[in-house]
């Protein structure tokens, strides 16, 4: 054991005694996704520059490209293309940071991430600043909340964030994750990040972000900003240039939309969720509340309705997320190597930033998958291996191929929407460990 936390799997095994274990199979969500092709995005991109309020910006002017943190599919192909946008209509293009406090809350930890995430100065063709700096913006009418903003983004002519939208983890609104939370919480580096969530705690990101949003586009010098939406497959489908004017009306439209390409686990209610992989670069919260039904309590908002799942297993930390573990508190068991990835202070930092402490608590660290397995089936209540849910996911991200228990297969067999691709047969583990996922 590495993990003076561990409990061995001889430990569990005894005090669960039988504990049937089911079959499985695997199957398939049958989408149907019009993708923009990879070669074709930068085109798109260039479009969607056009469409920003370029006569604000002197010739030969600084633009400061936004770019946060989030595991976007084609992130250095969007980046790269608005690099490349805005170098052809004469300007100086760069990169800077838009995450908050994640990587650490350092400037080289928030350049680290973004290379981590296919994001460099080789990558994308410009230079990349990075600095935790800010200055105070102005203040709410209301409750005189203090608004920070990146000092390097501030010093340049134009600013344009570049994010995807899409529903948030912990709060649902008319605009969510996408461009005006970048604005307000991601450009705001660790001093902005911790006062929007502080504040967040009583007066809800819904209201804050649209207040805020608007005093921003009124004191920067911001000419838009570039919308990302992604169907059920992570694949890019929607690349869009929005001028400030039409801000928070269509990031709203578009959240619509990425609300209707969310990939969602086909089952309302399961007894056991095993996810092999969580991070900073699926979720915020390591594993998409929208997904698992669960959310990092702390911020007053409700968990959403679906799915109902009793127990989660989850497996490991992604390396993108270089230690940053927040959302840990999500699971019920946690294998030890998600521990042992587990960088305390990145995970506290970002816990204490979002003022959500529940969500690094460690839940009962298992040193094998088979403990992980038994340990959720045994707390369900009775076990029949004819009728228990149980559900395998890579990810909250990654959800067309899921490894699902016998009774779950017969459901799938019934739908429409979904399809067998392998039959049920007994679970083999190796050394306590769960077979690869299934390719495909």
């Amino acid at each position: 054991m590495s993990s003076p936390l561990t409990v061995p799997e001889s430990t569990v095994l005894d005090a669960c005694g039988e504990t049937p274990i089911p079959r499985f199979g695997t199957i398939e969500q049958l989408w149907e996704t019009d993708p923009i092709p990879e070669h074709g995005i930068g085109n798109h991109v260039d479009r969607a520059v056009a469409d920003l309020s370029l006569d604000r910006i002197p010739d030969g002017g600084s633009v400061a490209l936004g770019v946060g943190s989030r595991g976007i599919n084609a992130l250095p192909i969007l980046v790269e293309g608005a690099v490349r946008a805005f170098r052809d209509r004469g300007y100086d293009p760069f990169v800077f940071p838009a995450m908050g406090s994640h990587g650490g809350a350092t400037a080289d930890g928030q350049r680290g991430k973004l290379a981590a995430l296919g994001v460099t100065e080789e990558s994308v063709g410009c230079r990349i600043e990075s600095s935790m700096e800010v200055l105070e913006v102005g203040r709410t009418p209301e409750r005189d909340v203090p608004v920070y903003t990146d000092e390097t983004a501030m010093g340049a002519d134009a600013i344009v964030p570049i994010n995807r939208i899409k529903p948030h983890t912990d709060f649902s609104g008319a605009v969510e994750s996408g461009l005006s939370k970048m604005l307000v919480i991601g450009m705001g580096n660790q001093p902005g990040a911790k006062t929007a969530h502080t504040w967040a705690v009583d007066w809800s990101f819904r209201n804050m972000i649209p207040e805020i949003t608007g005093l921003l586009l009124e004191r920067l010098p911001i000419v838009g900003g570039i919308a990302v939406v992604e169907d059920q497959h992570d694949e890019t489908t929607i690349v869009e240039g929005i001028p400030p004017e039409g801000f928070l009306d269509r990031e709203a439209e578009l959240l619509e939309r990425a609300y209707e390409l969310l990939p969602r686990i086909p089952f309302d209610e399961l007894d056991l969720l095993v996810i092999d992989r969580m991070g900073k670069d699926v979720s915020g919260p390591g594993m998409d509340p929208n997904v698992i039904g669960r959310m990092v309590y702390g911020l007053n908002e409700p968990a959403p309705e679906r799915p109902e799942v009793k127990r989660i297993y989850t497996r490991s930390l992604t390396e993108p997320s270089h230690g940053n573990a927040v959302g840990l508190g999500l699971a019920d068991f946690v294998h030890e190597e998600l521990v042992e990835a587990m960088n305390p202070s990145k995970t506290l930092i970002n816990a204490l930033t979002a003022s959500t402490p529940r969500g690094v608590r460690v839940p009962p660290v298992l040193e094998t998958d088979r403990a992980g397995v038994v340990a959720g089936l045994s707390t369900i209540g009775v076990v029949d291996p004819d009728s228990v849910r149980v559900a395998r996911i890579r990810d909250t991200m990654h959800l067309k191929r899921l490894v699902v228990s016998e009774a779950l297969v017969e459901r799938a067999r019934e739908r429409e929407d979904l399809r067998v691709v392998g039959e049920p047969e007994a679970l083999a583990f190796e050394d306590g460990r769960l077979p690869p996922f299934p390719e495909g």
